[in-house]
C-alpha cells in the first residue's frame, strides 16, 4: 500500500477518535439538562465560533436561501433526535443505527433523483435494514432507537438537499446558515421541552462538542487531500470501534449478542461489498462506470461523516 494512503488512513483513524469523543461529550451533559436546551445553546455557540471564519471569507452570501432553510431545520430535528438517543442508548447502538444513513441516501437518490442503483447496492440496503430491525427489535420497541433512526433519515435528506447547492458557494456561508436558520426552531423545542440545566458547564460542553467536530473535520480534509476517497474511506468504520471502546471504558456499556449481529448487518455490507466489487473489476478488460456506482456506499458514508461538522 502506498505511503500516502497509509498516512491518510492513519489521519482518518485519528479523526474518528474525535468523532467518538463528540458522542462521549453528549453522554457527559450536566445532570438536569435536556436535549433541546443543549441543542439551543450549541447552536448559539456554533454561530459565534463560525463568525470569524465567515468574516475572514469576506462575508459571503447565498442565492439559495430556501435550500439552506430546509437543510437547517431538518438538521435541527435530526440533531435533537440524535442527542436524545445518545443520552439514553449505548454509544455503539447509536453509531450502528446511524450507519443506516448511507443506505437511505441510496434509496432516496434512486426515488427522487433517479440515480442508478446497482444490484450490490440493493443487497447492501436490504441487509442493512434487516440489521435495523434486529437492533430495534419490534417486539421490544425502543423509542430512543427510533429517534436515532429518524435522525439518520433527516441527515440523508440533508445530504440529498446539499446537492442542490452549487460547488462555487463558499463553505463558510453554508455552515453559518445551517446553524443560524435553525435557531428559531430550536427555541420552539426549548419552549416545548422546557429550559433546563442552563449553566456555564453546559455552555462549556457545547463548545467542547463543537471543537471535537472541528478536529474531526480538519482530519478529514487532510486525509482526503492525500489519497482517493475510495482507498481510505474504509478507515471511517473505526468510528464504531471507538464508540464501542469508550462506551465500555467510560459508561460500562456493552452490546449483547443479537445487537452485534444487527450492527454487523448494517456495517459489513457497506464495508465489504464495495471492496469485493473493486476486486472483481480486476478481471474486466477496462474500468467501467459501474465500479464507481458500486463504491457509492463508501462515498456516501464518507460524505455523511465529513458533513457532521454542519450538524447543529
Amino acid at each position: 500500500m502506498k505511503s500516502n494512503v497509509m498516512i491518510a488512513m492513519a489521519i482518518l483513524v485519528f479523526g474518528n477518535l474525535f468523532s467518538a469523543l463528540y458522542d462521549v461529550s453528549i453522554k457527559w451533559l450536566p445532570e438536569g439538562s435536556n436535549a433541546a436546551t443543549f441543542l439551543f445553546i450549541r447552536q448559539l455557540v456554533s454561530v459565534l465560533m463560525l463568525l470569524p471564519l465567515w468574516i475572514y471569507a469576506k462575508r459571503p452570501t447565498t442565492r439559495h436561501l430556501k435550500v439552506h432553510f430546509f437543510r437547517s431545520n431538518t438538521g435541527a430535528l435530526g440533531a435533537v433526535c440524535l442527542i436524545m438517543g445518545l443520552m439514553a442508548l449505548p454509544m455503539a447502538t447509536v453509531s450502528s443505527l446511524f450507519f443506516s444513513a448511507p443506505l437511505m441516501i441510496v434509496l432516496m437518490g434512486a426515488v427522487f433523483l433517479k440515480e442508478k442503483v446497482t444490484l450490490t447496492q440493493w443487497l447492501a440496503t436490504i441487509l442493512g435494514f434487516i440489521g435495523i430491525l434486529i437492533l430495534l427489535r419490534p417486539s421490544e420497541i425502543n423509542w430512543f432507537g427510533i429517534a436515532v433512526l429518524l435522525s439518520a433519515f433527516t441527515f440523508a435528506l440533508n445530504q440529498l438537499a446539499l446537492r442542490k447547492l452549487p460547488d462555487t458557494e463558499n463553505p463558510s456561508v453554508t455552515l453559518m446558515l445551517y446553524n443560524l436558520l435553525s435557531i428559531p426552531l430550536t427555541l420552539v423545542m426549548v419552549l416545548v421541552q422546557g429550559l433546563e440545566g442552563v449553566s456555564w458547564e453546559l455552555v462549556g460542553m457545547a463548545a467542547l462538542s463543537n471543537s471535537f467536530l472541528l478536529a474531526y473535520h480538519w482530519a478529514c480534509v487532510l486525509a482526503y487531500r492525500k489519497a482517493e476517497a475510495s482507498k481510505v474511506a474504509i478507515a471511517e468504520y473505526t468510528g464504531l470501534l471507538f464508540c464501542v471502546l469508550f462506551g465500555w471504558l467510560l459508561f460500562d456499556e456493552w452490546l449483547d449478542g443479537l445487537s452485534w449481529v444487527g450492527a454487523g448487518f448494517i456495517v459489513l455490507p457497506s464495508l465489504i461489498i464495495p471492496w469485493v466489487s473493486a476486486k472483481m473489476v480486476n478481471f474486466r478488460p477496462k474500468k467501467s462506470s459501474s465500479q464507481k456506482l458500486d463504491d457509492s456506499l463508501v462515498r456516501q458514508r464518507m460524505l455523511i461523516k465529513r458533513r457532521r461538522i454542519q450538524t447543529p
